[in-house]
C-alpha cells in the first residue's frame, strides 16, 4: 500500500535542494540534485513511517496538497531561490523489505537422515525455511 505525503521542496542559492514533510513534524531531507533530493524524501518518508509503526505510534493522515503553505517553514534565515509542494510516495512494506531489514543467522535442529537427503538433492536451506514461514505469516 503506497503512502503518500505533500513535501516542500526548497531550490537553495548555494545549490541543492531542501524537503520538508510539514505533516510529520517537519522532517527534512536534502539533495545535490532535484533527483537526489526525491530519492532523500523517498527514503526518509519510508523510514519515518516504518519506525513510527515499529513503535506503535499513530501516523498523521496527509494535508491535501493544495492546502500546503508553501511558506509554513519561512524564517528570517529563509534564504531559497524557488520552493514548490511535491507529493512523494512509496510502499513502506516493500521499501522496508528492501533497505530495512537484513537477513539474520538461526540455527535448527533437524533428524540427520533429513539433513543428508536434503543436502543430496541440493535443497537450499535457508529458502525453504524462508519460504516455509512467509507461506506460514501469510506475507
Amino acid at each position: 500500500m503506497l503512502s503518500i505525503y505533500p513535501a516542500i521542496f526548497y531550490e537553495e542559492k548555494e545549490g541543492g535542494y531542501s524537503v520538508i514533510f510539514p505533516d510529520l513534524n517537519h522532517l527534512a531531507t536534502c539533495g545535490d540534485t532535484l533527483n537526489e533530493a526525491m530519492a532523500m524524501a523517498v527514503d526518509c518518508l519510508a523510514g519515518y513511517i516504518y519506525s513510527e509503526e515499529l513503535d506503535g505510534n499513530t501516523v498523521p493522515a496527509p494535508t491535501p496538497m493544495d492546502k500546503i503553505d508553501i511558506h509554513c517553514e519561512d524564517d528570517a534565515d529563509s534564504d531559497y531561490v524557488k520552493a514548490f509542494v511535491n507529493m512523494v510516495s512509496v510502499d513502506v512494506k516493500e521499501y522496508a523489505r528492501t533497505h530495512f531489514t537484513k537477513s539474520v543467522k538461526k540455527t535448527l535442529t533437524i533428524p540427520k537422515w533429513l539433513n543428508d537427503e536434503a543436502e543430496r538433492r541440493k535443497i537450499n536451506f535457508s529458502k525453504v525455511l524462508r519460504t516455509a514461514l512467509l507461506n506460514e505469516i501469510k506475507v
